[in-house]
């Protein structure tokens, strides 16, 4: 079987998927039974200083949005970081540590932005036995109004400052964990690695209100009467994970810069996603809130078959897609297709058609007998008809051979090498 064995930023672990820094890592109950479900590591929920003490709500915690068959699409979440003692944390990663040698454990960390606060926790933690830190530099919530979390993680000023202290006054492997809360991922990311960390993981949650009670008129999860915005997670956030690692995975500035994925991993498939388009490892948080821990064990066997079935091992995934991640005006404008529907798996529902006619370029007739056929002239090959058809692989797209003429166009394939020589893009004009 593949060897799912990891060694991310010196940091080793039996495997690549490692659990975020979140409510369920914050205590050694919960970390030791992940431990013994098969997870590679764990990043223990945030550590605070021994400030004033942080108070989380004693009422709903969480908000989520549900598919229609009631599965968890995301949760926004309220809850601030750790309010259990510091000592306490340490005592327990300490013991943790101590019985599981053989995983990562990583400690969050976020205290306020000034190094004698940094300097002093990071000397708290150096006994504990633990292979890194992570700096929580998103947190969008309670902890950002304190001038803490995505507060300095939008400040790339902030990211390089604070890095620099964690390098100076501890040996740890560093991390710093980027806010998606910002209009270019890439640009925290270069202060991070000016600061020298040695890796970046996204992302952290995203500041969000999932829904409205219409009876309170106040946001969910409410605590008497009034609610207040949170961060999101969960599947849905992953197509923006997915971006921003990419992002910082190809971009020249950081191009290098060892990545942990995080956002919406629930299956191994998920986790592979991230790893193609540069990220390292993977780290979990909803999948295990809402199927518990054992769900590790269905990541670690399916990435191991895939793996196997494609003849590829760890290291060849990790980026393998990076290089396809390209600009618009990049993409190969030769390369056209057509929509085809296979009757013979059509089930006649029309919904392709309803999308197509109603919303889209009116390329699918309907014939008598529910019949649905597509009108070549017409389809623009923009493929929402095979993402709305509930019958897989029944609409798929043809793609044309070089010199077979559009019939929407005119034009034979292969005349336009991209947009850059197209005669509509109004840089091709100027030059003629």
């Amino acid at each position: 079987m593949a060897d799912l064995r990891s060694n991310f930023i010196g940091i080793k672990s039996p495997n690549p998927f490692w659990l975020a820094s979140a409510p369920p890592t914050d205590k050694e109950y919960n970390v030791r039974r992940a431990f013994q479900a098969g997870w590679g590591g764990v990043v223990w929920k945030t550590l605070g200083s021994e400030g004033p003490p942080v108070v989380n709500v004693n009422g709903p915690r969480y908000g989520v949005v549900h598919g229609a068959d009631r599965r968890v699409l995301g949760i926004n979440n309220i809850e601030l970081i750790t309010d259990r003692p510091l000592e306490v944390n340490l005592r327990e990663i300490k013991s943790v540590k101590r019985d599981y040698p053989d995983r990562a454990l990583i400690i969050s960390l976020m205290v306020p932005c000034d190094e004698d606060s940094w300097r002093d926790i990071l000397h708290r933690i150096e006994d504990t036995g633990a292979d890194g830190v992570e700096l929580n530099f998103g947190c969008p919530h309670g902890m950002a109004e304190r001038g803490m979390g995505s507060a300095v993680g939008q400040v790339p000023e902030y990211i390089e400052m604070v890095t620099r202290w964690v390098k100076m006054h501890s040996r740890m492997p560093c991390i710093v964990k980027l806010t998606p809360n910002i209009t270019d991922v890439r640009k925290p990311a270069e202060a991070a690695k000016r600061g020298g960390a040695d890796a970046v993981s996204l992302i952290n949650t995203i500041n969000s209100i999932t829904s409205v009670d219409l009876d309170l008129f106040a946001p969910q999860p409410t605590i008497d009467g009034k609610g207040s915005h949170g961060g999101y997670c969960g599947p849905a956030v992953k197509p923006i994970a997915l971006n921003m690692v990419a992002e910082i995975a190809r971009s020249a500035e950081t191009r290098g810069l060892p990545i942990s994925g995080i956002g919406g991993v629930t299956t191994w498939r998920d986790a592979a996603e991230f790893m193609a388009l540069g990220a390292g490892n993977v780290q979990v948080c909803t999948a295990a809130m809402t199927y518990g821990f054992k769900v590790v064990q269905e990541m670690i066997t399916g990435l191991h078959d895939y793996l196997d079935s494609h003849d590829m091992t760890l290291s060849d995934l990790i980026g393998r897609a990076v290089p396809n991640v390209r600009d618009w005006q990049e993409l190969n404008l030769n390369y056209v297709t057509k929509a085809v529907i296979d009757q013979e798996a059509c089930i006649s529902c029309g919904r392709c058609y309803a999308a197509c006619e109603d919303t889209s370029h009116q390329a699918i007739a309907m014939k008598p007998g529910r019949v649905f056929e597509v009108i070549e002239e017409e389809c623009v090959a923009c493929n929402l008809c095979v993402d709305v058809c509930p019958v897989e692989a029944c609409i798929t797209m043809r793609e044309l051979a070089v010199g077979e003429i559009d019939k929407r166009t005119g034009i034979p394939r292969g005349t336009y090498a991209n947009w850059t020589s197209h005669p509509n893009n109004p840089m091709a004009r100027a030059a003629e």
